[in-house]
């Protein structure tokens, strides 16, 4: 295990991480602000927590209702 985390690239890998982080946070709290969303609310949580990467960021293309 302890060879495992030493032959990761970290300079790589943890702003990734950071950035995926924030995506995950902002996202989070958009949702939790904002009243209508295209589709159940309930689903979009579910995506934006279970989709990683991928769930912020179609919340914030596909989710978000734009007035």
């Amino acid at each position: 295990m302890e060879d495992i985390l030493h032959s990761i690239n970290w300079a790589i890998v943890a702003p990734i991480i950071i950035i995926q982080l924030i995506l995950v946070i902002v996202a989070l709290i958009d949702w939790a602000k904002v009243k209508n969303t295209n589709g159940p609310k309930w689903l979009w949580l579910i995506i934006i927590i279970f989709l990683n990467m991928i769930g912020p960021i179609l919340y914030f293309l596909f989710g978000r209702r734009h007035q």
